[in-house]
């Protein structure tokens, strides 16, 4: 809301609040900066007269994908060969390396440490001893 638009005395009621009063001559637009300057200047009508060129610019389908028609085959560029093994390698690698990582979970730890410590207070017997009583 411009402060052309409040009520005179509202803005009486601001000036004796100690709020200090704005004139409609002090308020000035802010300059059009990036994006909106280069909107403006697109809308102006000298340039959308000279871009619009009389040309066809719609390429209608022809029904393939990337012009090659189903017949023929694509012709094989240097990269894919390398893109693929490499792509495809370092996912089987990823693939193994997260199979036998090893376990470092909270829980294992916890189950390992009870188990040592009733070990060594006698509860649990010793797996390592094995004692054949007959």
């Amino acid at each position: 809301m411009s402060l052309s638009r409040v009520p005179r005395f509202a803005s009486h009621r601001l000036s004796r609040l100690g709020a200090p009063t704005i004139r409609p001559t002090q308020v000035h637009a802010p300059p059009l900066i990036g994006l909106q300057a280069h909107r403006a200047a697109l809308h102006s009508s000298s340039i959308t007269r000279s871009a619009s060129a009389h040309e066809d610019h719609y390429d209608p389908p022809s029904g393939w994908l990337w012009g090659v028609p189903p017949s023929e085959r694509g012709k094989k560029e240097g990269w894919e060969t390398i893109w693929f093994y490499g792509f495809f390698g370092s996912l089987a690698l990823a693939a193994v390396a997260y199979a036998f990582k090893p376990d470092t979970s909270i829980q294992t730890w916890a189950l390992e440490e009870a188990r040592r410590r009733l070990e060594a207070e006698g509860i649990l017997p010793d797996p390592d001893v094995t004692s054949t009583k007959k």
